[in-house]
């Protein structure tokens, strides 16, 4: 599939506010929330994470001012729900932040909320992709996994470089081994998901799409001298070893590297290590996600497969 800059960077953005809210939730529910003071800004960063996702997922829509009736489709669509669930998300977090700033205490409604409908938020996108059968790379319940555990990783990376900066101690010694233990567990079943992916076999070959029975088919041209809709949204349009070295980037600088960091962050390293470990992170999940969109191959490449 050809990747749409707008939805990587939408779900990366959206995946760190999330763990990011999260990484707040479990520290209230374990009755050691940092400052009031930090989880206002936190909050806030974790809004605007939401906010810049959002604007960037109306850059893939072809008529942005129609967004609106994607709600109407929610009992088949998940991309419907995800709609319904996102704008309900950032209202119980604007509301969970506004509490705050005002100097009131939240109990523990709001951050029950926020937690469940971010569960919700990450079951809805990855469940976009999930649900499509013709797309063996995305139909498996590893979608669902992932989405959630990078997002939780890269928000507890992001908390824990936040924490640093605040000079809330206490929270960076809470966060620092689950974010490395949630880092590793993204590292395992995002490489089991490449692993799965690579051993796939097409249930549709060259013949059952073009309708030739010849034994031995070979395609000559892809049928089009200038291109089409079919030759544009569904070919990522990178060779195997581009694909083969944005893979290792991704895994090194996504998962190995920010485990690194944050091993040493542990083994009483500098707090530095987690404000390197953030952008490299950040990079490094860019790369995944685009990678996660090149890699799905569409059944109808196989009858344009190769440009005359």
């Amino acid at each position: 599939m050809h990747p749409a800059f707008s939805i990587v960077f939408f779900t990366t953005l959206a995946g760190s506010a999330q763990g990011l809210v999260v990484a707040l939730v479990v520290a209230t529910l374990a009755d050691r929330a940092p400052s009031a003071g930090f989880t206002v800004q936190a909050l806030g960063v974790a809004q605007a994470l939401l906010l810049a996702a959002l604007a960037a997922s109306f850059l893939h829509l072809g008529r942005p001012a129609r967004a609106w009736r994607a709600v109407r489709m929610w009992r088949t669509s998940w991309m419907s729900r995800e709609v319904i669930v996102l704008p309900a998300f950032m209202a119980v977090v604007g509301a969970w932040w506004l509490t705050l700033a005002l100097g009131k205490e939240p109990g523990l409604l709001l951050p029950l909320l926020a937690l469940l409908l971010c569960a919700l938020l990450w079951l809805c996108t990855a469940m976009i992709y999930a649900c499509l059968r013709f797309l063996q790379e995305w139909a498996h319940p590893l979608t669902v996994v992932n989405y959630t555990l990078i997002g939780l990783s890269s928000g507890w990376v992001l908390a824990g470089a936040l924490a640093v900066l605040g000079g809330e101690d206490g929270f960076v010694r809470l966060l620092g081994p689950w974010a490395l233990a949630l880092t590793l567990a993204a590292l395992s079943t995002r490489a089991l998901a490449l692993l799965r992916n690579a051993r796939l076999v097409p249930r549709s070959t060259q013949q059952t799409a073009t309708g030739i029975r010849a034994e031995r088919l070979v395609q000559k041209s892809m049928g089009f001298s200038g291109g089409s809709f079919n030759t544009r949204e569904f070919f990522a349009h990178a060779s195997i070893p581009a694909l083969r070295r944005i893979q290792l980037f991704m895994l090194l600088w996504g998962f190995v590297l920010p485990a690194a960091l944050l091993m040493w962050a542990l083994g009483g390293g500098p707090p530095l290590a987690w404000l390197v470990a953030l952008p490299l992170q950040f990079l490094g999940l860019l790369a995944e996600r685009w990678l996660f969109f090149a890699q799905a191959r569409h059944p109808q490449n196989l009858y344009y497969q190769v440009v005359s």
